[in-house]
C-alpha cells in the first residue's frame, strides 16, 4: 500500500468516526431543543462551514458550467427536499431510541439503494440480495419486541432511511451530468436548513437558553459532521477506490454503536448485537466488489450522511448508485 493510499483509507477511518459519533451529538441536542430548530440551525452552519472548500475548488475550475445554472439549483432544491425529510424522521425518531440503533438502522440505506435502483432499470447481483437478507434478520433482531413490535423511533428512523437511499439516488444522476458536488451540497443543506427552520417557527419553542445548552451537539453536528468530516471525505477519496471507501465508511455504524455505549451508557441486549452483527455482514456483502479492482476516480466522489445527514450521510459518485456509509 502506498503512502498516498494508506493515508486516504485513515482520514476516511477518521471521516466515518466523526459521522458515527454525531449520532450520540443528535441525541444529546434533543435534550434541549426541538428536532426541526437544531437541523435548521445545524444544516446551516454546514452549509457555511463548505465554503471555503467551495472557493477553493473554485480556483481549479468553474463552480457552474456554461448554461447549466438552472440544472444545479434544481438539482439542489430537490437533493435538499428529500435531505429534509430524511433528516427530520431520523432526527424525530432519535428521540426515543438510541443512538446505536438509530446508526445502524440508517445504515440499511446502504442496502436500500440497489433495491431501489430496480425503478431505474439498474441490475441488481446476488450479492446485494444476500446482503439485503443479512440486514433484514439483523433489522429485526435489533428492533422487534418480544411482543413483536416495532417502536415509533425505530419505524421513524427506517422510514428515513429509504429517503437516504433516494437521495443517493437522486445525487448519482446529478454527479452523473458533472453537477459541481461541493456546489449542490451547499445547495441542499441551505435548503434543508430553511424548510427546518420553517417548521421549528411554526411548531416548537425556541428558547436562548435550550440553544445555549444545545451549543455544542449542533456545532459538532453542522461544523465537524458536515464541514470537516465532507472535507476530508473529499480530500481522501482522491487516492481509494470508490469499493474501499465504500466499506472504511460503512464503520460508521459501529462508531455510532461504540460512541452511544461509551458516551451514553447506552447498552444492546445480546440479541441486539447479533442483530448489529448481521446488519454490518448485510451491508458489506451488498457493497464488496468480486470482480475486477475499480479504477480510482479522477473526481471524488461525495458522500452524504449522517448527515448522519446524518446521513444520517452515501457515496455521491460521478455515476456510481453505489452508497458508502450511513450519514446525514
Amino acid at each position: 500500500m502506498t503512502s498516498k493510499a494508506l493515508r486516504a483509507e485513515l482520514l476516511l477511518l477518521l471521516t466515518a468516526l466523526i459521522w458515527g459519533s454525531a449520532f450520540v451529538a443528535q441525541r444529546v441536542g434533543m435534550d434541549h431543543i426541538g428536532p426541526f430548530t437544531y437541523n435548521g440551525i445545524r444544516f446551516l452552519l454546514g452549509a457555511l462551514s463548505l465554503l471555503p472548500l467551495l472557493l477553493m475548488r473554485r480556483r481549479f475550475s468553474p463552480l457552474i458550467p456554461q448554461g447549466g445554472g438552472c440544472q444545479i439549483l434544481a438539482g439542489g432544491l430537490l437533493a435538499g427536499l428529500i435531505l429534509f425529510a430524511g433528516a427530520s424522521l431520523q432526527q424525530i425518531g432519535i428521540v426515543h431510541t438510541t443512538a446505536g440503533k438509530a446508526g445502524f438502522i440508517t445504515g440499511l440505506y446502504v442496502v436500500i439503494v440497489p433495491l431501489l435502483g430496480l425503478l431505474w432499470g439498474h441490475r441488481t447481483p446476488w450479492k446485494t440480495w444476500s446482503g439485503a437478507g443479512l440486514a433484514v434478520a439483523g433489522l429485526y433482531l435489533l428492533t422487534m419486541t418480544d411482543q413483536m413490535i416495532l417502536s415509533q423511533g425505530d419505524g421513524l428512523v427506517l422510514i428515513g432511511a429509504f429517503f437516504w437511499a433516494g437521495h443517493v439516488l437522486v445525487i448519482g444522476r446529478l454527479s452523473g451530468r458533472r453537477v459541481e458536488p461541493v456546489l449542490l451540497a451547499c445547495l441542499q443543506c441551505m435548503v434543508c436548513a430553511v424548510l427546518s427552520l420553517g417548521v421549528a417557527v411554526a411548531t416548537e419553542s425556541i428558547y436562548l437558553q435550550g440553544l445555549q445548552d444545545a451549543a455544542l451537539p449542533i456545532l459538532y453536528g453542522g461544523l465537524l459532521s458536515v464541514g470537516v468530516a465532507y472535507t476530508l471525505q473529499v480530500v481522501a477519496q482522491r487516492d481509494a477506490p470508490p469499493a474501499h471507501a465504500a466499506i472504511i465508511l460503512s464503520l460508521e455504524t459501529v462508531f455510532a454503536a461504540l460512541s452511544g455505549w461509551l458516551l451514553l451508557d447506552e447498552i444492546l441486549s445480546e440479541r441486539g448485537m447479533a442483530g448489529c452483527g448481521l446488519m454490518f455482514a448485510g451491508m458489506l456483502l451488498s457493497q464488496v466488489s468480486l470482480g475486477k479492482a475499480a479504477p480510482p476516480l479522477t473526481e471524488p466522489a461525495v458522500v452524504f450522511p449522517s448527515l448522519p445527514v446524518e446521513t444520517p450521510s452515501k457515496v455521491m459518485g460521478k455515476v456510481e448508485s453505489r452508497p458508502s456509509s450511513v450519514r446525514p
